[in-house]
């Protein structure tokens, strides 16, 4: 091992990775053929940002050690971070045919799992990471949240309390413990936890998110909207979207039954209601509380910009709809501004999906449906709205159709965000 191979290594170790790549480019300059150090050299572009190179590098090395199973793992690492998840488990599971033995690759088959939502799965290689390892902070803090995900929160709460006996100064295992006392309810002691990862660490993007949602959740309203949205990514892709068809078909249901039998109709409307109102709360509760957030002494501090820019789009729409809504109602419910108050409120709903939906197609898409939405919505007010246009002129005729196109547009994009906020496009 030459000297810059060990130097690289430890500014590699001390997150020092614009000093690490110069020397391992010194390193490889006198051992070009070393795999190793290009494995490494790999990961350190990773965390660079520079995607392409640390996957043409990763390859690299495994062109010249096929049976060094780091060669491997740097690659699976990449391909994880590049969100091409299958090609990822097929790395790390060509690493871990070389060297079953070792810890990290285990953890990292287990974080692969878990990204994908396949619990068990990753469950079973963190507990073979700490079967080789029982010290292991990844795979002690992976197998915790594989057991949230399971349902299993007590004995995930007692894993991250041992991981902190050991380590109290694991800022991630604070931040996952925080999330186990945000699933469990206790939303003071999570805050605490919470707050303790971002003083370890102040970069935490998942301590943060935890501060934040922690902070919402003092919210009695959203505390059972978080208590939903907890229990929905517990479940597995496949029984989040039947749950969401079975909601939506069940709705159908009560509907044509509230039709066909008018003495049950009074019984039936609250539950179409609560069904309404619970449903549009999922869409637009997090926008709205984000809002709320900017006048929190520590939520605005947390928030981050994606957050910000969704929260001040969702207000921009939600504010013109209750103006439109007060109007109508000062007006003894008369006049067209409840058109404007749908128009707006239902706006709410594509604008508040933009920034759900990962960076990149999935977003520019949800953005181009909610723009050409707000075309649609805005010319339909442009010729419903004036007095002086009649409803029976074929200007009128042509406003009510884009807004009934509007208005069915506007929950159909609902499916659509569900769907495009589970894509991850590849990086």
């Amino acid at each position: 091992m030459t000297p810059h191979l060990q130097r690289a290594l430890l500014l590699q170790q001390q997150g020092r990775h614009d000093g690490a790549e110069a020397e391992f480019r010194q390193h490889l300059a006198l051992e070009p053929e070393d795999a190793f150090a290009h494995a490494a050299l790999a990961i350190s572009l990773l965390d660079l940002g520079r995607r392409a190179d640390a996957e043409a590098t990763a390859r690299r090395a495994i062109g010249l050690g096929p049976d060094i199973a780091f060669a491997h793992y740097a690659l699976a690492r990449v391909l994880s971070d590049r969100n091409r998840e299958a090609e990822a488990d097929s790395a790390i599971g060509e690493a871990l045919r070389l060297e079953p033995d070792d810890a990290d690759y285990h953890a990292f088959a287990a974080a692969i799992a878990l990204d994908r939502g396949r619990w068990p799965q990753a469950l079973e290689a963190a507990e073979q990471a700490l079967a080789f390892d029982p010290e292991h902070v990844t795979a002690n803090n992976l197998r915790a949240m594989a057991l949230v995900k399971l349902g299993r929160k007590s004995e995930a709460g007692a894993t991250l309390e041992t991981a902190l006996a050991r380590d109290p100064e694991d800022a991630l295992s604070h931040a996952n413990r925080g999330w186990t006392l945000l699933h469990e309810r206790q939303r003071d002691r999570a805050m605490e936890h919470f707050r303790e990862a971002l003083r370890l660490e102040p970069g935490n993007d998942w301590a943060r998110v935890g501060l934040v949602e922690a902070i919402k959740a003092g919210n009695p309203v959203y505390a059972v909207v978080l208590g939903y949205f907890l229990w929905m990514q517990r479940l597995s892709p496949g029984a989040r979207w039947g749950m969401l068809i079975g909601g939506y078909f069940g709705f159908r249901i009560v509907g044509n039954l509230a039709r066909s039998n008018p003495a049950l109709a009074p019984w039936l409307l609250p539950v179409q209601i609560a069904y309404i109102a619970f449903a549009l709360l999922t869409w637009l509760a997090v926008p709205l509380f984000n809002t709320l957030l900017f006048f929190h002494p520590v939520g605005r501090h947390a928030l981050a910009a994606d957050q910000r820019w969704q929260a001040r789009l969702t207000t921009a729409c939600v504010v013109p709809a209750l103006g439109a809504l007060a109007i109508w109602l000062g007006a003894g419910m008369e006049g067209r501004s409840l058109v404007a108050a749908l128009v707006f409120g239902l706006l709410a709903l594509p604008v508040a999906a933009v920034h759900q939906c990962q960076r990149g197609w999935p977003r520019w898409a949800m953005g181009g449906i909610a723009a050409v939405l707000a075309i649609t919505g805005l010319a339909a007010l442009a010729i419903l709205l004036p007095g002086d246009s009649p409803l029976t002129s074929q200007a009128g005729h042509a406003g009510r159709a884009l807004l009934g196109f509007f208005l069915l547009a506007s929950f159909a994009s609902q499916w659509i965000a569900n769907g495009l906020m589970g894509v991850r496009p590849k990086r």
